[in-house]
């Protein structure tokens, strides 16, 4: 007799293998000692089979050796259990063993059978076997082998199963164990329904499945709800990126000040605001530091570790839980300080920047920063024009981009006729300083030269706008609304909302070609059409439909790129921080049931982005909650979702 913890009935302990590795041992590097031997020790794995030994030497002058012999692990008394890679629920079978017999002597003994929960340890063998019994007598002559067979079901509700195989006689004895899956013979089915809000009041959603479910054989198995309040937080969240990014060139040194001192600028501009950051400060391992994929790990079939987004939501995870460390006042004042005199030391003695140190001037790049410069300003950070050490740092960096205009057009008289120049003439980086000066026109005058190519390449812009990318059309009508011109301004915004897409969850958003170069980029495209929409048209639901995609882009992946989230957070923040100062919550109705963070103690909720999560197990499910109305007390965008699982 032996019990299910592997003990015989003299008390003796039955040796029951459980290590069935396929590589017994591996070691790369040996050195052989005075005599030239090697001595290996290892522990050979539990397998009852015949094993390759593969052996390679060589000598410091490559001279070279190997060896390969075979090696057979077996005990007199061997159970050889035929096992299945898993089991699947209300499966029937007969689970096979063969009993081996390698001595010089018959052998008679009994085996037995043992299921157990791998968690708990418990036996559950009266679940697989039901009333059959799980001992066995056996019989098997020497040098030969014979079967023992048990019946057994597979139950449901069980993700994995122990199973313990003995058999034994006076002398004798072997033991095997193994864990194996148990796969549901339902699928598990995830029904998702998206809940975008972007205005005050109630907006009401169906999910039509389970409300209209009449299935006798459906088993309901959650439903979860989560709602973000105000995503708007989530721009924030992203300072980190760019305030850490660990390279020295010029951009993204201007990114790290850029970063900094808008940061520095939103958390003095509210006390609630700043409230929120020290929440983040003083709870680092709070949820809102949580990557969104870690939060809805239990909603994915596989193990997040599993997915392709592990790194990606490993990397978003450390930077948020920095937050806390970053939002310091103290030390993001130092950290603009540095990056701006960084800065400075890296502009050139005619204004422009290079890449990186030692490269040669960069229109671009200094129009990059020019541009990044009159971002700051128009969004209220006052060290723009106070700061004369920024101040003078920008008006130089205007004289260059004037100057390469300038060339550009002088380059471009050199070659061409009269017929020539009514031609399209103006590109990527006309179109770009058009926009950039447009910042600062009024403040940094341009000599009589300089305006000569500059209203010509207004006219170009005024003329060939319908040919350009949205990005530069949005660029054309921002620099020539701020030009006084507003005739070509409206043409180019009504020609946007013909081209643009809508969607009730992803907001209003344009398919453009997308690639390698700047002027191609998606993220910084619809940022700048925010601002077109908010300055040129004052169309305030456009810009909130817009908006709402590009959160929806950090939602679902990442804005990418150190220029991207710069881009973005701008955009997202051009009203000001009373965007980000919004704290009211949506009340949700689910079917008959209210679900009121703000008033609900069960309820945690992120600070800032009022972010929340709530689930129900299956047996609570019930079809009225197909109807979901939410309730808010704001314009601000929101969103969130509901999920339902069953079998």
């Amino acid at each position: 007799m032996v019990s299910r913890n592997g003990r015989d009935s003299n008390g003796q302990d039955v040796q029951i293998r459980k290590n069935f590795n396929e590589t017994a041992f591996f070691y790369p590097n040996l050195q052989t000692n005075s005599k030239g031997e090697i001595i290996v020790s290892f522990t050979m794995p539990e397998s009852l089979t015949r094993w390759n030994f593969m052996g390679f030497a060589h000598t410091k002058d490559l001279k070279m050796g190997q060896i390969s012999e075979e090696v057979v692990t077996q005990k007199e008394l061997m159970v050889m259990p035929n096992m299945p890679r898993f089991f699947r629920e209300n499966d029937k079978m007969t689970l096979s063993v063969k009993v081996n017999n390698v001595s010089d002597i018959n052998i008679k003994g009994n085996s037995s059978i043992v299921f157990f929960d791998p968690v708990t340890q418990q036996e559950i063998t009266g679940l697989f076997l039901g009333r059959f019994p799980n001992e066995q007598e056996f019989s098997v002559e020497q040098g030969k082998n014979t079967t023992v067979d048990w019946q057994i079901k597979i139950p449901e509700g069980m993700s994995a199963v122990g199973v313990r195989i003995i058999a034994e006689s006076d002398k004798h004895s072997d033991g095997e164990e193994r864990i194996i899956p148990i796969l549901t013979n339902r699928m598990l089915v995830t029904e998702t329904m998206p809940l975008p809000v972007s205005k005050t009041g109630t907006t009401e959603f169906t999910m039509t499945k389970l409300k209209t479910n009449n299935s006798t054989t459906l088993r309901h198995h959650r439903y979860t709800l989560e709602f973000t309040n105000n995503p708007a937080w989530y721009a924030v969240q992203a300072l980190p990126y760019i305030m850490e990014y660990p390279y020295e060139c010029a951009e993204q040194t201007f990114s790290r000040y850029y970063a900094n001192i808008l940061a520095t600028h939103i958390a003095n501009s509210d006390p609630k605001i700043q409230r929120v950051f020290e929440l983040w400060k003083n709870t680092p391992s709070s949820e809102a530091l949580m990557s969104n994929l870690e939060k809805n790990q239990e909603l994915k079939a596989l193990l997040l570790e599993e997915t392709p987004w592990v790194l990606e939501a490993q990397d978003e995870n450390e930077r948020k839980h920095r937050i806390g460390l970053l939002f310091d006042l103290n030390r993001m004042s130092k950290e603009s300080s540095d990056a701006l005199n960084k800065l400075q030391k890296q502009q050139k003695y005619n204004g422009g920047w290079a890449w990186f140190k030692g490269m040669p001037e960069s229109w671009y790049i200094t129009q990059h920063i020019v541009t990044g410069l009159g971002h700051l300003d128009n969004l209220g950070v006052t060290e723009i024009r106070k700061d004369n050490k920024t101040w003078n740092m920008t008006k130089k960096a205007i004289e260059f981009i004037d100057g390469e205009m300038l060339q550009s057009y002088k380059d471009l008289k050199k070659y061409c006729d009269d017929k020539c120049m009514a031609k399209d003439n103006i590109g990527y980086m006309q179109i770009q300083y058009l926009y950039a000066r447009s910042y600062f026109i009024d403040d940094v005058p341009m000599n009589k030269s300089t305006s000569e190519a500059f209203e010509y390449y207004k006219a170009q812009a005024q003329t060939y706008w319908k040919n350009k990318s949205f990005y530069m059309q949005g660029m054309i009508a921002l620099a020539l609304y701020r030009f006084d011109e507003k005739e070509v301004p409206a043409k180019i915004v009504a020609s946007l909302k013909e081209h643009a897409i809508y969607s009730e969850e992803m907001g209003m958003y344009w398919k453009n070609e997308s690639g390698y170069y700047w002027y191609q980029a998606p993220i910084e495209t619809h940022a700048l059409l925010i601002e077109v929409f908010d300055e040129v048209a004052d169309d305030q639901v456009a810009v909130e439909e817009i908006k709402v995609w590009l959160l929806k882009q950090k939602q679902t992946q990442d804005w990418k790129t150190t220029k991207a989230t710069a881009e973005a957070i701008y955009a997202l923040l051009l009203r000001g921080t009373n965007l980000l100062s919004d704290d009211s919550m949506a009340v949700i109705q689910v079917g008959d049931m209210t679900i009121d963070p703000e008033n609900d103690p069960s309820i945690k909720t992120e600070a800032g982005t009022g972010y929340f999560k709530k689930a129900w197990d299956g047996e609570l499910v019930k079809p009225e909650w197909g109807d979901i109305k939410v309730t808010k007390k704001s314009n601000t965008v929101s969103w969130g979702a509901v999920y339902w699982q069953y079998f």
